[in-house]
């Protein structure tokens, strides 16, 4: 895979960082925010954004545990509680959007456990995570890259 040198639009760049930046603090939970860009960037194959959060998410002190265990996160027993569970689903149906809709069940599983402003955000925080992914992966930027 060959890095591409084209480098984004500043407005483009800025537009998404506000976008990110605003998701996550109606969202209120770095850490969750964090778990759940890294599963999305997982299933998009983002080397970039999984390097990026990766690293994030150990200073936010989500657990070596949780991020060794996340692509497994269904099997993973108690190491991710209801509410995580509930946001990693939602993060995977708002991804893989290939089958067609958000389940209802996926849905009102998050409707528990966020409030409607939460939720909201979290869906943005997924749309926009989705969005690098989608920018990294089409024009190969590699882990670490700084011309991005």
């Amino acid at each position: 895979m060959t890095a591409r040198t084209t480098r984004l639009d500043d407005g483009v760049r800025s537009a998404l960082q506000t976008l990110s930046a605003v998701a996550k603090k109606g969202f209120g939970d770095p850490a969750l925010a964090e778990l759940v860009q890294i599963r999305a960037s997982q299933l998009n194959h983002c080397a970039f954004c999984l390097d990026m959060h990766l690293e994030i998410a150990r200073k936010q002190g989500v657990s070596e545990r949780q991020l060794d265990l996340l692509a497994a996160w269904e099997e993973a027993g108690d190491v991710f509680d209801e509410r995580e569970r509930a946001a990693l689903a939602l993060t995977e149906a708002v991804t893989v959007l290939t089958e067609g809709f958000v389940p209802d069940e996926v849905y009102e599983r998050a409707a528990r456990h966020f409030d409607g402003t939460e939720l909201a955000h979290l869906i943005a925080l997924i749309t926009v995570i989705n969005g690098w992914n989608r920018l990294m992966v089409g024009r190969r930027i590699p882990p670490g890259s700084i011309e991005w």
